[in-house]
């Protein structure tokens, strides 16, 4: 079992050598020191927090929900309009699609799958019994 964690370490190694790695880290980086961006997630929460106080209340106002969901709304649309979180959002999709290509190989493989021949299929729905084969 030792060579199997091994082998996992170097993979976690190769995975953080891809350029998609390095660019989400960067895009993350970026994100995190970015003012204005880290000052609307912060409003952001604080109406989520409001909201939840509010709808908790046993003499909820309505009016007041609505107000704040409606900030909330922008703050979020804010929050995803920020070259910033949008560059860090980009990242993440093409990261994320490494990631399942890799998980997908791995479980594929542990599944008695072929290593060689086995991948990440858009159509796969992770329930072997409705598979026409993976590839």
């Amino acid at each position: 079992m030792a060579d199997v964690i091994a082998l996992a370490r170097q993979l976690g190694h190769a995975i953080q050598e891809q350029e998609e790695y390095k660019t989400i880290m960067t895009a993350k980086d970026a994100a995190d020191n970015d003012e204005s961006l880290q000052a609307l997630i912060t409003e952001f929460n604080v109406k989520r927090v409001a909201i939840n106080a509010e709808a908790c209340k046993t003499d909820r106002d309505d009016e007041t929900l609505k107000k704040l969901n409606e900030e909330m709304r922008t703050a979020y649309s804010d929050i995803m309009s920020n070259e910033h979180m949008k560059a860090y959002n980009d990242a993440k999709q093409a990261f994320d699609k490494v990631l399942q290509r890799v998980l997908a190989i791995v479980q594929q493989s542990a599944d008695g799958q072929d290593p060689d021949t086995t991948d990440f299929s858009e159509d796969c729905t992770h329930d072997c019994s409705t598979c026409g084969g993976c590839g």
